[in-house]
């Protein structure tokens, strides 16, 4: 089968097409031919850099060949003998494997029953693989870290990125009263994702704007934007950070104001999948494509997402 290996840490002429075999299930797992990939920032990252791509992927020592990505969207065409949910034909998406090492830069992929849902007939495959690592980062965010209710402020940074954009749409679902910070050009994207309020983060400094917030979800790299987020935060609301580490200063910090403040770690999980698949197939979710590229085209993929100014999500069709 082809697959988009990555020869050695660096820039994207690192990625080559090759010939690899099948990959060979387990018990508990499924053969997937795949339709459709997305990608997502942390692949760049893990890309460029060998110690991050070694944890993230648990890599044993000299291990070969080394796929990016998890996200996947395809038909089964095998199934392990303990397989009990799933049939061949049957066509699946999520995000396999995460964190380890899921392989998606692949024509086949194998997942684990538990690590994926059914497509819903009425969305692409191009769109249910959008919908996986940057959707259930939004989903386990809200729901599960933060237990977003009705009635609930929630602020959303990057609100017309990929995990932002699903956020903006999940927390509108869980009846929140949602702002989106995002540049001006993306201002009604956000409003008709469902937002109630638009900051334009080049020209409002949004913690003047909000400082009642119950949760707000942060997705920035800059170090000083967690302890903004904080500003912005009610006493014993929740920050979400999705991207940076909070150090010993910032979490004495959230302590002493009575705020909460969590590191996000998204998980494969197929009942979350299934959440989201429901969702979509009633048209309370939906993935946003930017743009799309054929399978050789994953190293202008990878340059697409490094210019940090995506609309949603890229995808990867077969």
């Amino acid at each position: 089968m082809k697959a988009m290996v990555l020869k050695s840490p660096g820039g994207v002429e690192n990625l080559i097409l090759e010939d690899i075999p099948v990959p060979t299930i387990k018990d508990d797992e499924v053969l997937v031919k795949i339709k459709a990939i997305s990608v997502n920032p942390v692949d760049a990252t893990l890309r460029r850099n060998g110690d991050f791509l070694r944890l993230v992927l648990h890599l044993k020592k000299d291990e070969n060949p080394v796929l990016l990505g998890w996200d996947i969207s395809g038909v089964v065409e095998q199934t392990g003998s303990a397989v009990t949910r799933l049939r061949k034909g049957d066509e699946v998406f999520g995000m396999v494997n995460f964190t380890g090492h899921g392989k998606a830069y692949a024509e086949y992929v194998a997942a684990r029953e538990d690590h994926v849902a059914l497509k819903p007939s009425s969305v692409t495959h191009a769109e249910a693989a959008a919908a996986t690592l940057a959707a259930l980062t939004a989903w386990q965010t809200l729901v599960h870290l933060s237990g977003v209710k009705a009635g609930d402020k929630v602020l959303v940074h990057s609100a017309a990125g990929g995990v932002g954009h699903y956020a903006v749409q999940i927390a509108r679902h869980l009846g929140a009263y949602v702002i989106g910070t995002s540049s001006a050009v993306n201002k009604d994207f956000v409003l008709g994702l469902g937002a109630d309020e638009h900051i334009d983060y080049s020209k409002q400094r949004f913690e003047e704007w909000v400082n009642d917030a119950d949760v707000v979800v942060d997705s920035v790299v800059e170090k000083d934007h967690l302890e903004r987020s904080l500003q912005a935060l009610k006493r014993k609301g929740k920050l979400i950070s999705l991207v940076v580490f909070p150090d010993e200063r910032l979490s004495r910090l959230a302590l002493m104001s009575r705020k909460f403040l969590y590191r996000m770690e998204v998980g494969s999980d197929g009942a979350d999948m299934q959440a989201i698949a429901e969702l979509l197939g009633k048209g309370h979710l939906r993935s946003h494509i930017s743009r799309t590229f054929s399978f050789h085209e994953i190293p202008l993929a990878h340059k697409e997402l490094e210019t940090g100014h995506t609309r949603g999500k890229i995808v990867i069709m077969m």
